[in-house]
C-alpha cells in the first residue's frame, strides 16, 4: 500500500539548518509529528544541542526549532513501506526540498541515519546541488549507538545553530 507524508515540514525564514529523516514511523504518522517513537532519541539529543529542556509536546517541539533556526522534513514523500522500516522503502517519490531553501538561508543539511542519507544521495543532491552531512539514526533500531555515541557525532549542529538567548 502506498503512503503519502501527511504533515508539513517545521521551518520558518530564519532556518540556518535543515534536518532530513527518511520517511515517517507508524508512531510519527499517528501523532502527525516527526520523530515520534518513544524511544527514538531524536527530541532528546536536538533538546541537548539547543541546551533547553526535553520538549514533550508537538507544539514545544515546533517551537524548540523555531527558536534555534532549525527546519524539519523528509526526503520521501510518499512510498510503499512496511510499518516504520525504512529498508523496505519501495517507489519513492521525493519532497521538493527547494520548497524550504528557497526561503530560508540553509548553510548546512544533515540527514538522520544511513537510509535517509542514501535517498537523499541518490534523489536530492543532484536536483538540489548541496551536499549533506550524514549523522547517525536516533532510531531505537540502531541500537548499537547509545546517547552519548550518538551526541558525539550530532554536536555538530551546535555549530549552526540559533541561540535563543
Amino acid at each position: 500500500m502506498r503512503l503519502e507524508h501527511e504533515f508539513p515540514p517545521v521551518f520558518n525564514t530564519e532556518a540556518k539548518v535543515l534536518i532530513l529523516g527518511s520517511f515517517p514511523s507508524v508512531q510519527s504518522r499517528e501523532q502527525q509529528f516527526y520523530y515520534g517513537h518513544p524511544q527514538n532519541r531524536f527530541w532528546p539529543l536536538l533538546a541537548r544541542i539547543c541546551q533547553e529542556e526535553l520538549p514533550r509536546t508537538v507544539t514545544e517541539k515546533k517551537a524548540l526549532c523555531l527558536r534555534h533556526g532549525l527546519a524539519l522534513w523528509d526526503v520521501i514523500k510518499s512510498c510503499e513501506i512496511q510499518g516504520s522500516v525504512d529498508s523496505t522503502i519501495r517507489n519513492a517519490a521525493v519532497n521538493d526540498l527547494r520548497i524550504i531553501l528557497d526561503q530560508c538561508d540553509i548553510q548546512q543539511i544533515f540527514v538522520n541515519g544511513a537510509t535517509a542519507y542514501r535517498l537523499f544521495e541518490k534523489y536530492q543532491k543532484n536536483s538540489i546541488h548541496r551536499d549533506a552531512v550524514k549523522l547517525p539514526s536516533t532510531s531505537p533500531a540502531n541500537a548499537a549507538w547509545g546517547l552519548e555515541r550518538l551526541w558525539e557525532q550530532w554536536k555538530i549542529i551546535r555549530v549552526y545553530i540559533t541561540d535563543s538567548q
